[in-house]
C-alpha cells in the first residue's frame, strides 16, 4: 500500500458526497485518509477494483515502512478514500480491525480475505514474501518470518 498525493478536489467531492448521504446528526467526523493499494499502476488499479467489489477485505504493510515514511498507524474506525493509481476515487472503506503480526503468523482466513491470487495461505506467503523482500531491501532491513506487519481488515461503505 502506498500513500499518494491525490487530485484533492475530486477526492474531497467524493468524500463529501458520501457524508451528505448520511443521516443528519451522524457521528462521522470529517477526517479521512486517501491512498491507493500497490506499488505499480497496474496493481493499484486491479486492487482498487478488488476492494470496490468486496473481494479484498484485508491488507498488510510493513511496520518499518510506516516508520520510515512517517505514516500514521491505522486505527479501527478510520475512513479511507481508496483511489486508482492516478488518484481517482474508487470507494471508501472503514477500518474494522488492526493488529501487528509477524509475517509467519498470518493465517488462512487473512490470506483468503486478502482477495488476491488463488486466496490460499500458500499463495499469500509466496507472493508477499517476494513483495516484502523488495520492500525490506529498499529500507535496508533483513526480511524474516518475524518481520512485523500492520494487518488491517476493512469494509466498503461507499462506492463510485
Amino acid at each position: 500500500m502506498r500513500r499518494i498525493m491525490t487530485i484533492e478536489n475530486e477526492v474531497e467531492r467524493f468524500w463529501r458526497s458520501y457524508v451528505s448521504k448520511l443521516a443528519p446528526g451522524g457521528s462521522l467526523s470529517g477526517s479521512y485518509d486517501s491512498w491507493h493499494f500497490g506499488d505499480t499502476e497496474a496493481l493499484a488499479n486491479k486492487l482498487s477494483e478488488l476492494v470496490r467489489t468486496g473481494r479484498k477485505t484485508s491488507t498488510s504493510s510493513l511496520v518499518w515502512t510506516h516508520e520510515e515514511k512517517g505514516w500514521k498507524m491505522p486505527v479501527v474506525g478510520d475512513h479511507v478514500v481508496v483511489t486508482t493509481w492516478d488518484g481517482k476515487p474508487s470507494c471508501i472503506i472503514e477500518i474494522t480491525e488492526v493488529a501487528i503480526r509477524p509475517f509467519g503468523e498470518i493465517d488462512e482466513r487473512f490470506a483468503h480475505d486478502y482477495g488476491e491470487g488463488d486466496r490460499t495461505l500458500r499463495w499469500w506467503r509466496e507472493a508477499m514474501w517476494e513483495y516484502y523482500a523488495e520492500e525490506c531491501g529498499k529500507l535496508g532491513r533483513k526480511q524474516s518470518a518475524d518481520m512485523p506487519l500492520v494487518c488491517q481488515r476493512f469494509r466498503v461503505i461507499h462506492k463510485s
